[in-house]
């Protein structure tokens, strides 16, 4: 197909790692919603046609790396992957460094995600390293690292949003669950610091935010509050932001059975909720929302998994510079 795409703000992320949300600008997210729309609108082109995209994960994926895997492979590009370290020489104690050393030598791009915070960052200096040594450049992008980020999950919750709503500012946006390890939270309220908006923060006192993401909050002067129970605060937002309890990020199991289910949002609970109110969970969820949510019109997370394609094709097209 003929590419009828509009250019704006041309170049703005080409050649760029993504490795934290707060590297980007409104206009970048606003550059990378222009070209997600017009190609579920229009399409995807064969734009990566010769290009080669290694999926790294460290760590167990669903949306995440098909998506990635999807959204090249419409856009015409090829993609090498592992998942899980098995059957990798990560077994046999290959560094992080030496593996991104040694792929940065087959593909264009590098799609990461790993187990520790800032792992993301420290592959991206690798590559960045290797330029000093006569090298391209091949750009990382951080598919989560640890409890620190997930920019692009974030990246499409906003795009949704916004398809959703119609904006993103004015908005009451409550952010429920798991908000101390929550690399999708955390993401989530660093790009919020960009917009208008009234937050809320609803978890107990063991899984509200960290210290260091309250103190960003303030230095931004953002509008927030911390609440401890969902029925306090399900018929005034705008946005409900649910979040899994993550069993696996604990350090003690015993800390994770006193929390677990502490919030079950159900289709009794959702009739207290606004009429156009919208419903996410960057997922995969366990009993934090109910199934009988699902058919509500005001469900939104499985929209949001489908807007992971397109949003993903955007970045990487507008990275590797191909639009």
């Amino acid at each position: 197909m003929i590419c009828r795409w509009v250019f704006i703000a041309e170049g703005r992320l080409k050649g760029r790692d993504l490795v934290s949300i707060k590297d980007l600008t409104r206009e970048d997210f606003e550059q990378i919603f222009h070209i997600a729309e017009k190609m579920k609108k229009e399409g995807y082109s064969k734009n990566l046609k010769d290009k080669i995209i290694g999926l790294l994960f460290y760590e167990p994926s669903t949306r995440t790396r098909l998506s990635f895997d999807a959204a090249a492979r419409l856009l015409g590009a090829e993609t090498i992957w592992f998942a899980g370290v098995e059957g990798t020489s990560v077994m046999k104690g290959e560094t992080l460094k030496d593996t991104i050393e040694t792929v940065a030598n087959y593909v264009d791009l590098i799609v990461l995600r790993h187990p520790c915070d800032g792992a993301a960052r420290w592959a991206a200096d690798v590559t960045t390293n290797r330029m000093k040594r006569g090298h391209k450049k091949v750009p990382v992008i951080n598919a989560g690292d640890g409890k620190n980020e997930h920019p692009t999950q974030t990246i499409l919750d906003l795009f949704t949003i916004k398809e959703r709503k119609g904006r993103i500012d004015g908005l009451c946006i409550a952010i429920i669950g798991d908000l101390k390890y929550g690399r999708t939270v955390h993401s989530l309220i660093y790009a919020l610091s960009l917009y208008d908006c009234d937050i809320i923060l609803v978890a107990p006192e063991a899984l509200q935010i960290p210290e260091h993401i309250e103190e960003f909050m303030k230095r931004k002067n953002m509008r927030y509050e911390k609440r401890s129970k969902l029925e306090e605060i399900i018929s005034i937002a705008d946005i409900l932001y649910v979040t899994r309890i993550q069993k696996e990020r604990f350090p003690d199991e015993n800390e994770y059975n006193k929390v677990k289910g502490i919030f079950r949002l159900n289709k009794e609970l959702l009739s207290k909720a606004k009429s156009d109110a919208c419903i996410m969970h960057p997922l995969p969820r366990v009993d934090e929302i109910s199934t009988d949510v699902d058919s509500d019109y005001r469900a939104c997370y499985f929209e949001q998994a489908a807007n992971g394609i397109p949003i993903r094709a955007a970045i990487m097209s507008l990275i590797l510079g191909m639009i």
